[in-house]
């Protein structure tokens, strides 16, 4: 996973570059072992940073109870969120 921290063409860090230094950190000169106990919330926080699981996983929730509420007629979307805008002068 060191592909974040090599060089960039853009010459900036990557997204996820801090969290891959947290990991580093953290796991360097303890042992494979120790490291997958030890430093698992640095992974964590980097798998996540890498893959979005969590957001994506959120955002479908917050999709599904929006469909459902207008299913049982508690919310309308405003108009611009179903394409009908306002008249522009």
């Amino acid at each position: 996973m060191l592909y974040l921290s090599s060089k960039q063409l853009s010459r900036h860090a990557t997204v996820c570059h801090v969290f891959e230094k947290d990991w580093i950190e953290c796991a360097s000169g303890i042992g494979q072992i120790r490291a997958h106990k030890e430093c698992a919330l640095e992974f964590e926080d980097l798998h996540e940073c890498v893959t979005r699981e969590k957001t994506l996983r959120r955002l479908m929730t917050i999709a599904n109870q929006k469909k459902k509420l207008m299913k049982e007629g508690k919310y309308t979307p405003p108009d611009y969120h179903r394409g009908k805008e306002e008249p522009r002068p």
